[in-house]
């Protein structure tokens, strides 16, 4: 049984089981129960984090309010450096004051950052932030703007004195994907992710049936890992680093100590949005998997020509390149597929291996996995918003991945409501595993407690062939509801120039994706406040960006979508990916205009 953490009761967890996956040629097992035999927890003194986790794990609260936390590393000192992001990922809201990058020290012992400074870049300097981060050769290498950049740390200091020099430089900034992870192996070669500006390569990014580019222009330049020198200076982005490619975008990175290279890919977004002809509507929330791969040098792993489907356990052609619904897989039979696989749109953000001695012989040479949490699942319940444990054995995952951590975004796991989102993952030389929030700036401390056993009883993750359920905006009862003062709120919405009532509350179940397949919550928020994606439709953050808040305008920008956006980074496609006739197009601007007048 789980319990809440805060209420400093711990739950038990169970023994993986032996499912193995096989390596590139071969597809992930299906999901499987776990066994084992249950032991008892003990209680966790100081424990403020509300997250659940399996027996004998305590986690606490090592800092807040330090900015959009992304990855992180902890130096041999037990010193934790963070990498923070700002810019139109997050909304162009205000960053934090001072450098993009911060160190965090316990000093007294006590479980909590003590010490915080912060170093490089601002944006009086012209920063942005960024994701990776990491340390080699004791300096510090984290990404900034289109740069990787290295700080020396001077004997006995936790922030350079100095100004940084560049690694490397021109990475791409452009389009869907604009962060770059990295990771550096022992020997000093550094594996760097540059992600895809588009969704599937459409000639159109994210319309209605846009086939895609043929050739694929972008794998020149994106969609892949590439490899660079830590040794080196002043080195340049070019086509001719490319080490693997036909990646989405591989946000975690992990290196055993065997120097295999493990890499996790976001899968696609959009099938059923942009194909509504080949796939049902529970589809777009249960397809296409998450993704671990094994990473060799000039592998392909298929993006965008095919996407790993979970319910046939392949890599299948994608509809974009004459796919028909995941039956045919074409040339993605010569594709290295996953070495596992997880449930759809859960967004892995960062991946560390466990190499230490604190937590149970369990987790020892496995993988965490931060999933940020999905949005593409709409109007079905989004997910994801935790973090994964994923057991391997040398190149293949044995069995399914065990729910670890949980709890992170509170009463409601949505990209506007979520309270936190698990982004960045770091394991500390005394065996303590931080996760980084990028909503509010926390970072989380993990360590065992439970003495000497394994870890018994844990939660399996989802079934990756798990019906999606019901849309979560349908209510089993009539649309002004039950109560005595159900209608008042509906009531309340007024009514553009040339609409009606009835127009208006047909638009809010356009919105709510109830009618026409346009999902808008997905991206503008349940109730129109806004997310990471796109902008506020109501409420102080409103701001119109492509009109002037008209019923005319809006009903136009539905029309033509937004296709380079002057803020936000994904783009709109033509009536949100759907087939909205004229009268549904109104309906939906009249709602809009409503909540925000």
């Amino acid at each position: 049984m789980w319990n809440n953490a805060k209420n400093k009761i711990l739950w038990c967890a169970v023994i993986g089981f032996a499912a193995i996956y096989a390596g590139s040629s071969s597809a992930p097992a299906k999901n499987r129960p776990l066994l084992g035999a249950v032991t008892t927890g003990q209680e966790c003194p100081d424990n403020d984090s509300d997250l659940k986790l399996p027996a004998g794990f305590c986690a606490t609260v090592f800092v807040q309010g330090i900015g959009h936390a992304r990855q992180m590393v902890v130096a041999p000192s037990g010193v934790l450096y963070v990498n923070t992001w700002s810019g139109r990922y997050y909304g162009n809201d205000t960053p934090h004051a001072g450098g993009f990058l911060v160190a965090l020290q316990d000093k007294s012992g006590a479980g909590k950052a003590d010490v915080i400074q912060r170093f490089g870049e601002t944006v009086q300097s012209g920063g942005a932030g960024g994701t990776g981060i990491a340390i080699y050769k004791g300096s510090i290498y984290a990404e900034i703007n289109d740069r990787i950049v290295k700080y020396l740390l001077p004997a006995g200091a936790i922030v350079p004195s100095g100004s940084s020099e560049t690694i490397v430089s021109g990475l791409p900034l452009s389009g869907d994907h604009p962060m770059h992870p990295f990771i550096i192996s022992p020997e000093g070669m550094m594996y760097v992710d540059v992600a895809t500006p588009t969704n599937s390569c459409q000639l159109k990014n994210r319309t209605l049936k846009s086939p895609g580019a043929e050739p694929c222009t972008e794998l020149e330049t994106r969609g892949g890992i590439w490899l660079y020198d830590a040794n080196k200076t002043d080195q340049t982005f070019s086509p001719a680093e490319r080490f693997a490619t036909g990646i989405r975008n591989a946000e975690g990175l992990a290196i055993d100590s065997s120097g295999r290279m493990f890499v996790t890919q976001h899968g696609r977004d959009q099938l059923r949005a942009n194909w509504p002809d080949l796939y049902k509507p529970d589809q777009e929330a249960t397809l296409p998997a998450e993704e671990l791969l094994l990473l060799k040098k000039n592998g392909d792993y298929g993006w965008p020509e095919c996407y790993y489907d979970a319910f046939r356990e392949k890599l299948v052609l994608a509809p974009e390149y004459g796919g028909d619904g995941g039956k045919t897989a074409g040339v993605c039979a010569n594709k290295i597929a996953p070495i596992a696989a997880f449930p759809a749109h859960w967004a892995p953000n960062a991946m560390v291996l466990y190499d230490k001695k604190q937590f149970p012989a369990h987790y020892r040479g496995g993988v965490f996995i931060a999933f940020h949490g999905s949005w593409d699942r709409a109007p079905y319940a989004q997910a994801g918003y935790n973090v994964v444990f994923q057991q391997l054995a040398g190149d293949r995952a044995l069995g399914q991945c065990e729910i670890f951590a949980d709890g992170f975004a509170g009463a409601v796991e949505s990209p506007a409501k979520a309270e936190h989102r698990p982004s960045g993952l770091a394991v500390g030389p005394d065996g303590s595993l931080y996760v980084s929030d990028d909503v509010r700036g926390r970072i989380y401390r993990i360590v065992y407690r439970g003495g000497e056993g394994g870890a018994a009883n844990v939660k399996a993750c989802p079934s990756l062939t798990a019906p999606a359920g019901n849309p979560v905006d349908v209510a089993a009862q009539p649309p002004e509801g039950t109560h005595p003062d159900a209608g008042a709120a509906a009531n309340a919405l007024p009514v553009p120039k040339g609409a009606t009532r009835e127009m208006v509350a047909l638009g809010n179940r356009i919105y709510h994706g109830q009618v026409g397949g346009a999902a808008c919550t997905g991206c503008h928020g349940d109730n129109g406040e806004g997310t990471t994606l796109a902008p506020a439709l109501t409420g102080k953050n409103k701001r119109w960006l492509w009109s002037d808040g008209s019923y005319a305008g809006i009903a136009k920008t539905i029309t033509d979508g937004v296709p380079q956006p002057k803020v936000f980074r994904s783009p709109m496609p033509p009536m949100g990916g759907a087939q909205l006739t004229p009268d549904q197009v109104s309906a939906l601007a009249a709602y809009i205009w409503s909540l925000n007048h």
